[in-house]
């Protein structure tokens, strides 16, 4: 199985990129970076330490006033370069996303790097269109407007299951603003987070406005959210790690945006397409190996569909095919790790004493033994209060339940303590309204279950977080609203001043 992706000799400089160059970590201590595929190294670097950080935030300050005062249309053009040379670099991107991953090349292809082209289009033009309200007399003797400014040095924190778009929604809102930005990835997946960096310079992105620091998130991570020159930061994650990252961001006082977990219900009513449901079951929760916070995980099926629906998802699972990420036949490769697969295995094998495991279930042998891979598992009989329907597995796992009135298919659906992303299935447009009213998520698909498109926001209620990323409602986190107000009268002593001294 090949890699065909030389990461050794791309980041031969080192996995840190500051000031608008490639650079060894100070850490002292190195990390590997594996093929899930196949448990080869692919990348040996060093660690972003607390001296990489200082100096990418230096950079990224350095560079905050050039690129704050840029015009909207000078941004936008950086931008649009932005978008061609990703696009000209995609087959290179899409390579290094599935060698770092495990992802098969179809969903890098197909889904990965066209998708980050596309968000950089849409803020190439979206940069141009950041709205405050228009002048106005609010007041009879003063004209007001509102600006609406970048806030400064943002410190970023993605994760390790969609590397190069969380890259993407990190960086563009917050650039297409004007701010500037300091992403950590996950240690586990830096790669085409470089890349991104690499070609933000090669568009004429001035040097230190995008900065990368592969570091460890325990210290490069914790560095960077209490940094007192970082105005913002951005994470998304667990909501284990969310909880720590706001934590350390009140200590400064900075801005925040949180996008975490999530344990998306998929919602079958009984007058649903039950073939399309089936479909959209097996792909919502296997999409990229399950490890998706939006991914399908808790299918709650009314009882007349109940069986048809269960014995459907468990005959098309089992034809979906595991293999080499970079064969054109997989349609599923390994999990990030073998931590993590062994991880998803745990929680599957302490449900056998309350649930029953119809399909999947285990790790595969042969020679997919050595990667990460994990079968297609589909769990029923499980309670409500259950680990495996309350906890995120971060695996290709599907539990079903039955419900009978639809008040319970909805009170079940809301009943974890996350809202991110939902879906309903009926063909009663009533139902499906009610239904996408009544579920408590940030996000609820009708019928289909796991597209996002650019000019629409994603963030979540509850546990899941707060903030939006993508869309034009994203510039929300990343700008400051600045009240401006003229005096029209030209009077030196005002009304309002009677208050202070009265009629003198």
């Amino acid at each position: 199985m090949s890699q065909r992706f030389d990461a050794a000799e791309r980041f031969a400089e080192g996995a840190q990129y500051i000031g608008g160059s490639l650079r060894a970590g100070t850490s002292g201590r190195r990390h590997a970076v594996v093929d899930p595929a196949t448990g080869a190294e692919i990348l040996d670097y060093e660690l972003a330490g607390d001296a990489d950080i200082d100096a990418a935030v230096t950079a990224a300050e350095r560079a905050f006033p050039q690129w704050a005062g840029a015009t909207p249309g000078e941004r936008s053009d950086a931008l649009h370069r932005f978008a061609a040379v990703l696009a000209e670099q995609a087959g290179d991107f899409a390579r290094a996303e599935s060698a770092q991953c495990g992802k098969p090349l179809r969903l890098t292809t197909e889904f990965d790097v066209p998708g980050t082209v596309d968000n950089t289009a849409f803020f190439a033009g979206a940069a141009r269109h950041l709205e405050g309200k228009s002048a106005g007399e609010y007041s009879a003797d003063h004209t007001s407007y509102v600006r609406r400014e970048p806030i400064g040095v943002v410190g970023s924190i993605a994760p390790w299951n969609y590397p190069l778009q969380m890259a993407a929604w990190k960086v563009l809102p917050a650039i297409a603003a004007g701010n500037t930005i300091v992403l950590k990835p996950a240690e586990l997946t830096p790669l085409t987070s470089l890349m991104f960096a690499r070609a933000a310079t090669e568009a004429g992105i001035p040097d230190g406005v995008v900065n990368v620091v592969s570091g460890a998130g325990k210290d490069a991570g914790e560095r960077l959210v209490g940094h007192p020159s970082v105005a913002m930061t951005s994470f998304t994650g667990s909501t284990a790690v969310g909880k720590r990252v706001a934590e350390l961001a009140t200590t400064t006082v900075k801005r925040l945006h949180l996008e975490l977990g999530g344990k998306a219900p998929f919602v079958v009513f009984d007058d649903a397409d039950l073939e399309a449901a089936v479909h959209g079951a097996v792909a919502g929760s296997l999409i990229n190996t399950g490890q998706d916070c939006t991914a399908a995980t808790r299918a709650y099926v009314q009882r007349p569909l109940y069986e048809a629906f269960v014995a459907g998802v468990a005959d098309l699972m089992a034809t979906v095919r595991l293999g080499d990420p970079f064969d054109d036949r997989t349609d599923l490769g390994p999990l990030i790790s073998h931590t993590q697969r062994d991880r998803v295995a745990d929680f599957v094998d302490r449900a056998r004493s309350y649930a029953t495991v119809v399909t999947g279930g285990e790790a595969p042998g042969g020679e997919l033994a050595k990667g990460a891979y994990y079968l297609p598992t589909l769990v029923t009989g499980a309670p409500q209060d259950s680990e495996i329907v309350q906890a995120e597995i971060f695996g290709p796992v599907l539990v079903v339940l039955p419900f009978d009135s639809d008040d319970e298919g909805i009170a079940l659906a809301n009943d974890t303590p996350y809202g991110l992303a939902a879906s309903a299935w009926s063909r009663d447009v009533y139902r499906a309204g009610r239904a996408t009213r009544e579920i408590k998520a940030g996000c609820v698909w009708v019928n289909d279950h796991i597209p996002i498109i650019s000019e629409m926001p994603h963030g979540g209620y509850k546990a899941s977080g707060y903030g939006k990323d993508m869309s034009v409602y994203s510039f929300e986190e990343y700008t400051q609203v600045k009240h401006v107000m003229y005096d029209n009268t030209a009077v030196a002593r005002k009304d309002w001043h009677r208050t202070v001294f009265g009629a003198r």
